[in-house]
């Protein structure tokens, strides 16, 4: 399957982010450094990066759930300064509710303030199509304890979808999947963004994930939450992850996350799935 092009003008843009904090010995920490990027629709960007260097404190930003020091973040020109109805996030754990079968569940994010309000009609037929969307049509009065580890990230990300959002904001949500789901879900991922022009930002520690969805990989390091340097696939989905231009695009993050680290640590302390 081959994506729609994306459109050329951004959505989304973070403007020179800093976010710092001040610590109990006075001193304060660098936890974004001067971050800037834009996210047109139907963009699929992929952040790696070693763990520590910023990666979920940068999705919270993008989100509106943690306003940045200095810098800011917009979607169509506009401020997001809070949860905003326009973005969704999803976590590595699917965090279902276990005493909610799986419609109130998917139904449950509708339910807040930042979203416009719905009658009940409206609101059971978002519902019932996010659950189509995700192939789970029939599994709407199960309860999670009734779940698969796939079918509840499936829930998850109906449960987003619900939402209508113009952008995904995930947070390592395939990693605890093995590797047949995992791959299931990545399609069903692919489809929703080329059904919806949906844009996603999603964090990952597996390199070829990031290589056989992402329309750009972004690199995070060498100064915490800096972006170290980004990369774009020239191959159309779907990709060949045994490709010679992925394999050199694959060794070249590798050697620049490497590079970036020694001189800091004096040793390679990622280990990225490849």
């Amino acid at each position: 399957m081959t994506l729609q092009t994306h459109s050329t003008h951004p959505m989304l843009q973070a403007n020179n982010i800093l976010l710092d904090y001040l610590q109990d010995n006075g001193n304060r920490k660098q936890v974004l450094t001067d971050f800037s990027m834009q996210v047109r629709a139907g963009e699929i960007v992929a952040v790696l990066g070693p763990s520590g260097v910023g990666k979920s404190t940068l999705l919270r930003v993008l989100a509106g759930l943690k306003q940045p020091s200095a810098g800011d973040v917009r979607l169509h020109d506009k401020p997001v300064t809070g949860p905003h109805p326009r973005l969704s996030f999803m976590f590595q754990d699917p965090s279902l509710l276990p005493w909610l079968n799986v419609e109130a569940n998917v139904g449950f994010g509708l339910d807040f303030r930042s979203q416009p309000q719905l009658d009940k009609a409206a609101r059971r037929q978002r519902v019932l199509d996010a659950l189509a969307e995700v192939r789970l049509s029939d599994a709407s009065r199960l309860y999670p304890r009734e779940l698969s580890g796939g079918m509840a990230q499936r829930v998850a990300l109906a449960r987003s979808l619900a939402r209508q959002p113009e952008l995904l904001l995930l947070d390592e949500p395939f990693s605890a999947l093995d590797e047949v789901i995992r791959a299931d879900m990545q399609q069903l991922l692919l489809e929703v963004c080329q059904r919806h022009r949906t844009a996603v930002v999603m964090i990952t520690h597996d390199i070829d994930e990031a290589l056989l969805l992402a329309d750009r990989v972004v690199l995070l390091g060498g100064t915490p939450g800096r972006l170290l340097r980004e990369w774009t696939p020239a191959e159309p989905r779907p990709r060949n992850a045994a490709s010679e231009e992925l394999a050199r695009m694959r060794l070249d993050i590798l050697q620049t996350l490497q590079a970036a680290l020694k001189p800091a640590t004096g040793m390679d302390s990622w280990a990225p799935v490849i």
